[in-house]
C-alpha cells in the first residue's frame, strides 16, 4: 500500500470513531472559552464519577484552542482518571474507548502516525473485549460520555442528550449518575423560563433525587422548580444552604442554583449574604468569587431600587474589579462592571471608557453580538440616548449568527417599532421586515 493510500485509510478509520473529534460540537472560539471556563470551576475532587469526562472534553477545548501540549496533559488525565473512577479491579475498559480516541486524533494532528495507529488499534481492542450489550447501538459509556458533552453547547442538543442518556440507561439501568445528569439537562434547558418544568420531569426530579441524595445540585434545582409552582421553602432553602457550604467547592454542588433561588423566592440581599459566607470560608475560590459577583450585579444592576448605598457599589466593583484577570476571556464580567459603574454616583466616565474599549476589541461575530446588545441598553436606560440605542440593537441583529443576544436586540426593535418612540431607520425597518418574512415562511412549512 503506497503512503497516500495508507494515509487515507487511517484518516477513515479516525473519521468512524466516537470521540470529541468526531461529535457535532460547537468550534467557536467564545463558546469554547465559556465552556472551559465551566469546566475548571467544577473541581477535581476525587470521587467526582465525571473527572474523565471533565479532563477529556478539557483536552480537546484545549487542542481547538491551539494548546496542543495541555490537549496532551489533559487527555492523559482522563486515561487515569477512568481508571481509577471503575471499581472493576481492571485499568481497561469501555469507558476509555472515547479518551483512547481523541489521543488518535491527537497523535494524528501532530504527526505522530505510528501512535495515532497504536490507540486505533487500543479502541478496537476494547469495543470487541466489551462489546455493546445491544446489537447495533453504540456502548453504553460512550452515549454515556456523549450526552454529557453535547449538554454542554447549548439546549438546541436537548433532543440528542436525553436520548443518548436514555439508551445509556436503558442498557446499564444501574448507572445513578446518568439518571440524575439526563434529568439536569432536561431541567436546564428550561432554567431561564418563568414556569416550572412539567410534573412529569418534577417527578422525575423527586425520584432521582431518593436515589442520588448527596447530590445538591439536583438538591437546588428541585427546590428552584418547586417555588417556580408557588411552594414556599425559604427555611428548606437555608438548610440545604448550611449543606452546600460543609462540601468542597465546587460548581456541581448547586450554590449557584441556590442563590438563585434565594434572590426570586427569599431576598436579594439573603443571596448576598450567603455568597459572602460562603467567600469567607474560602477566600481564594474565584467560583465563590463569581457567584458574590453574580448577587451584586443582581442587588445594583437589576434590582428596581434606586437608593443603593455607595458601599454596596463599591463592594460590587471591587469584586468584579478581581473576578476579570480570573476569567481573563469573560466579557461579561467587563460589561457587568461597566454597568456597576454606570450606578455610582462618580462613575459615569468609567461606564463609558470600558464599553468603548469593548467595542475596539477586535471579536467573534457572536461576541460583537454581546457587547452591541448590552451597550444599546446601556443607552437607552443610562444614557437615554435612543437613536444611539437604536444603532447598535440593529448592529447585533444584523450579525447573521443565531443567539440569544441577537434575538433580544430584535425584540427590543420590534418594541421600539410598535411604541414608535423614535423613527427606526431604514435599515432596521428593512431588517424587521425580512425577519417576519422569513418567520411566515417557516411557519408555513410545519
Amino acid at each position: 500500500m503506497s503512503a497516500a493510500q495508507s494515509q487515507s485509510t487511517l484518516e477513515a478509520k479516525l473519521k468512524a470513531l466516537q470521540c470529541h473529534f468526531t461529535w457535532d460540537i460547537d468550534p467557536s472560539r467564545f463558546k469554547l472559552l465559556c465552556v472551559k471556563e465551566e469546566l475548571e470551576d467544577i473541581g477535581t475532587e476525587e470521587g467526582n464519577s465525571w473527572l474523565g469526562h471533565i479532563y477529556n472534553l478539557q483536552g480537546y477545548i484545549h487542542y481547538q484552542l491551539g494548546f496542543t501540549e495541555d490537549a496532551r496533559r489533559f487527555f492523559s488525565r482522563a486515561t487515569e482518571a477512568f481508571r481509577r473512577s471503575r471499581n472493576t479491579g481492571s485499568d481497561e475498559g469501555p469507558w476509555l474507548a472515547v479518551n483512547y480516541g481523541n489521543l488518535a486524533w491527537l497523535h494524528h494532528h501532530l504527526g505522530e502516525q505510528a501512535e495515532s495507529q497504536t490507540y486505533l488499534s487500543k479502541v478496537n481492542t476494547l469495543l470487541k473485549e466489551y462489546p455493546s450489550p445491544s446489537q447495533d447501538e453504540l456502548h453504553p459509556e460512550i452515549y454515556a460520555e456523549k450526552a454529557w458533552t453535547l449538554m454542554k453547547f447549548g439546549t438546541d442538543k436537548k433532543p440528542l442528550v436525553a436520548d443518548y442518556f436514555q439508551r445509556a440507561i436503558r442498557m446499564q439501568p444501574d448507572m445513578v449518575d446518568w439518571n440524575t445528569s439526563r434529568i439536569i439537562a432536561l431541567v436546564n434547558a428550561a432554567r431561564f423560563n418563568d414556569t416550572p418544568v412539567g410534573e412529569d420531569i418534577l417527578e422525575e426530579m423527586r425520584t432521582a433525587k431518593e436515589q442520588d441524595p448527596e447530590n445538591l445540585y439536583l438538591a437546588a434545582q428541585y427546590l428552584e422548580q418547586r417555588a417556580k409552582k408557588g411552594e414556599r421553602n425559604e427555611d428548606e432553602a437555608r438548610e440545604l444552604a448550611r449543606k452546600v457550604l460543609k462540601n468542597p467547592v465546587s460548581s456541581y454542588r448547586g450554590i449557584k442554583v441556590l442563590l438563585n433561588v434565594y434572590k426570586n423566592y427569599v431576598s436579594v440581599d439573603e443571596a448576598v449574604a450567603l455568597a459572602e459566607e460562603a467567600l469567607k470560608k474560602h477566600p481564594d475560590e474565584r467560583y465563590l468569587k463569581r457567584c458574590a459577583a453574580l448577587c451584586y450585579r443582581w442587588r445594583i444592576v437589576l434590582a428596581w431600587d434606586s437608593r443603593i448605598k455607595q458601599s454596596t457599589i463599591d463592594r460590587g466593583i471591587s469584586l468584579h474589579k478581581e473576578l476579570i484577570p480570573l476569567y481573563i476571556d469573560s466579557l461579561l464580567n467587563k460589561i457587568t462592571l461597566a454597568n456597576i459603574y454606570a450606578k455610582s454616583n462618580h462613575s459615569q466616565d468609567e461606564a463609558e471608557k470600558i464599553y468603548q474599549e469593548l467595542l475596539e476589541m477586535d471579536l467573534e461575530p457572536s461576541e460583537k453580538q454581546l457587547i452591541y446588545n448590552y451597550y444599546a441598553k446601556h443607552l437607552n436606560f443610562v444614557r437615554r440616548d435612543y437613536n444611539r440605542s437604536i444603532e447598535y440593537h440593529t448592529k447585533a441583529a444584523e450579525i447573521p449568527h443565531q443567539s440569544y443576544y441577537r434575538e433580544n436586540s430584535i425584540k427590543a426593535l420590534r418594541k421600539i417599532k410598535i411604541r414608535n418612540r423614535s423613527p427606526t431607520c431604514r435599515k432596521t425597518e428593512k431588517l424587521l421586515t425580512k425577519r417576519a418574512r422569513l418567520e411566515k415562511s417557516k411557519s408555513s412549512r410545519k
